[in-house]
């Protein structure tokens, strides 16, 4: 297996993973704090918004590198060890055939765009001397 196939693989796996987390945010047996925790998580993992900005060199990738995985391995040791194996059974299930496909989240996502859009043009446009 050549260097960019591990890649992908990886990245298919961190996918699944991901959605795994997703599932066991919904899943009634996972604490609270596991599930505020996860949560957290999952939203960063899917959103466009990173928190360092991948055009800054280097630390543009640090985010995706170095801190979600962390973050998805300390989420993953709050999560029942049962709870955890029905959830990754699940993820497999759905990623064996088509992607998973969530209109919610795209509609939270693109809403979270328009805010944040609205509120910078409010902003500058009063800053550049609007009422």
């Amino acid at each position: 297996m050549g260097l960019s196939e591990r890649w992908r693989s990886r990245a298919r796996a961190l996918k699944r993973e991901t959605y795994a987390l997703y599932l066991c945010v919904r899943h009634p047996r996972t604490p609270w704090y596991a599930k505020l925790f996860v949560g957290l998580v999952v939203a960063y993992a899917l959103s466009p918004i990173d928190l360092i900005p991948d055009f800054v060199p280097v630390l543009g990738y640090l985010d995706e590198a170095i801190l979600l995985p962390l973050a998805i391995l300390l989420a993953l040791q709050m999560i029942p060890a049962d709870v955890l194996e029905e959830c990754r059974a699940r993820a497999a299930t759905a990623f064996a055939g088509s992607k998973p496909v969530s209109r919610a989240a795209a509609v939270v996502i693109v809403a979270l765009w328009l805010g944040a859009a609205t509120v910078l043009g409010l902003w500058l446009w009063r800053w550049l001397g609007g009422q």
